[in-house]
């Protein structure tokens, strides 16, 4: 019952006509405390273990990232299906006790990321077809300041897995798999840098973080540059913080008959861009093309409505995996480039 966990999910399941709320558990007494107070019907338990035999529809699994596998794999064994905050895994070996856990357990494991519920995200994917064949595709979330929780475990190689590669470069790469699908990656190059990691000044103040002594060992910013097996490019860049005035998320996908460009704000910082801007360029003719206006975090929402009909789907197991493996794998392969050339 983290900041994800209290502050994205526990609210919205709470309020979904689909879900009824069982319990929250955290090991964590001073937090079981706080989360009675706000749902004072609620169990809340210590360990997942003292949720005993009880079936359960769906555990939401929102721990700190090294947990993510352990904790998902124990609930998958004894048959409870899971959706998994990203990251879904840290490495390739995590992925591999993901899938045996779903397996043993007859289970189905579910992958949260929700950018690509955005309903301008959704409006951008219907473009792609009119673009005829896609050649580039950028991909950018540049956070004004916004490192979450420095000094704590989400700067700290060995629970987070990475620093915001791992964090928002994982939404962008499932963005860029919901647009053009299932992707093979020949070819990765990358930088990464920390620049504004150990001053407090660029922390994310907007997520209420416990104040701890700013630092870390993972990067604030990474770039990095793809090519697909089909010979599509794509850069990327995340960044937690940077000299920009405000935090702004760009995705533009370039064709052989045009271009699409969003220009939104992912996440829920209150430094954003005034709305999403959606551009279709072709001929030298740009287009404004109309946008859903929807609440900030409105994606969360949408993903919880999918989830329903998720857990019945019959091609859902082994879906999350597959993908998580080919996220990982582009992330492994831009942090090995980065360390080479820093070597």
């Amino acid at each position: 019952m983290g900041w994800a966990g209290r502050s994205i999910w526990l609210p919205r399941l709470a309020q979904h006509p689909a879900f009824a709320l069982t319990a929250a558990v955290d090991p964590d007494a001073v937090v079981r405390a706080s989360v009675r107070r706000d749902h004072p019907d609620l169990t809340v338990l210590p360990t997942v273990d003292a949720l005993g035999a009880e079936p359960v529809d769906l555990a939401v699994v929102a721990v700190p990232n090294h947990l993510h596998a352990p904790v998902a794999c124990e609930l998958l064994a004894r048959g409870t299906p899971v959706f998994l905050e990203k990251p879904v895994c840290l490495d390739a070996a995590e992925a591999d006790q993901l899938a045996e856990a779903e397996r043993s357990g007859g289970t189905v494991l579910l992958a949260g990321s929700a950018a690509r519920y955005r309903a301008d995200v959704r409006r951008l994917a219907e473009l792609v077809p009119k673009l005829g064949t896609v050649r580039h595709v950028d991909l950018s979330w540049v956070r004004s300041r916004g490192v979450p929780s420095a000094g704590g475990w989400f700067t700290d190689q060995r629970t987070a897995g990475g620093g915001a590669l791992v964090d928002l470069g994982w939404h962008l790469l499932d963005v860029l798999t919901g647009l053009l699908g299932p992707l093979g990656v020949a070819q990765a190059v990358g930088a990464v840098s920390d620049d504004f990691l150990h001053d407090g000044a660029w922390r994310a103040v907007w997520r209420k973080d416990a104040p701890v002594a700013a630092g870390g060992d993972v990067e604030d910013t990474a770039r990095a540059f793809l090519v697909t097996d089909h010979g599509t490019s794509v850069s990327l860049r995340a960044s937690w913080a940077s000299h920009e005035p405000r935090d702004v998320t760009t995705i533009r996908v370039e064709g052989s008959a045009g271009s699409a460009e969003l220009r939104c704000t992912f996440g829920f910082s209150p430094n954003r861009e005034g709305g999403p801007v959606l551009t279709l360029l072709r001929d030298g003719e740009p287009e404004r093309i109309e946008v859903p206006r929807e609440a900030i975090g409105a994606e969360y929402h949408q993903q919880l409505d999918q989830l329903v009909s998720a857990l019945t789907d019959p091609a859902a197991p082994g879906r999350a995996i597959t993908e998580a493996r080919s996220t990982i794998d582009v992330i492994d392969r831009v942090y090995a480039s980065a360390a080479r050339s820093r070597a």
